[in-house]
């Protein structure tokens, strides 16, 4: 009886799947005959503005593959960023927005491809199982948030005057925060494993990388743990005295 089931299952998905293909292959038979690249381009434009991204993509794919040197082609690549990232397929928005780069390095509209791949590194959410074990994120090694802000970077070197620059600057404090956070915690855990130099050194780097953080304070205190412990009593001293004065700053400030 399991095996039956199973197999029926199986048979669902497979007709399922076949299904779902057929409706895709009929999609792109509309338009292929005689079509030009205004006209598919136009298709593709009305599916995205109507939230139908999937579908959008058939027709922006389609373009590419047959007029890839169309004017509206080159639209239609910045155009199926936008729709990969609003469709879930947040890998597929990378890399459409590194080709374009790659493809386009003089074209002024790279500051949105820099600006979309860098909110599709920033928009990386917790998997299902971090999401119901509730980790603390800002312990999970940053892959996607160092991504996220070495693009933000970029961005405002190469374009400082986008109309992304704005909201790319607000990313960073908050990328910028959850760095230093996670440097601070593997700080933290050489502390606990005697590993003392290597605290010192992970401390300044969130320190020198991340200056303005809020988690300065805690990478000075570690540093002076580390310091006193190692019996380095004039590096603590002035650690003590660069973090008095940080906290005056800030109290100062507020």
């Amino acid at each position: 009886m399991l095996v039956r089931s199973i197999s029926q299952s199986m048979a669902l998905a497979v007709v399922s799947a076949a299904v779902l293909i057929g409706c895709a292959s009929d999609r792109r038979a509309a338009f292929m005959p005689g079509e030009g690249p205004e006209v598919i381009y136009e298709s593709g434009a009305e599916a995205m503005n109507a939230g139908d991204f999937r579908d959008a993509l058939l027709y922006f794919q389609a373009l590419q593959a047959r007029y890839p040197f169309s004017n509206v082609t080159r639209q239609a690549q910045l155009d199926m960023i936008y729709a990969y990232y609003m469709n879930r397929e947040r890998e597929s928005a990378i890399d459409a927005a590194e080709a374009f780069e790659r493809e386009n390095p003089t074209n002024p509209r790279v500051d949105y491809a820099l600006y979309m791949r860098g909110l599709a590194h920033f928009d990386q959410a917790p998997n299902w199982v971090e999401r119901v074990m509730k980790v603390d994120l800002t312990e999970r090694p940053p892959r996607d948030t160092m991504q996220a802000f070495s693009v933000f970077q970029e961005l405002l070197r190469r374009f400082p005057e986008s109309k992304y620059a704005p909201d790319a600057r607000e990313r960073m404090i908050f990328l910028r925060n959850r760095l230093a956070t996670y440097e601070n915690h593997v700080a933290e855990y050489y502390i606990t494993r005697g590993a003392y130099v290597a605290a010192i050194n992970r401390a300044k780097f969130s320190l020198e990388h991340y200056p303005g953080a809020p988690e300065t304070e805690r990478s000075l205190e570690i540093m002076i743990e580390a310091y006193d412990t190692l019996g380095m009593t004039e590096l603590a001293n002035d650690t003590r005295r660069v973090l008095a004065q940080t906290r005056g700053e800030i109290a100062s400030a507020q």
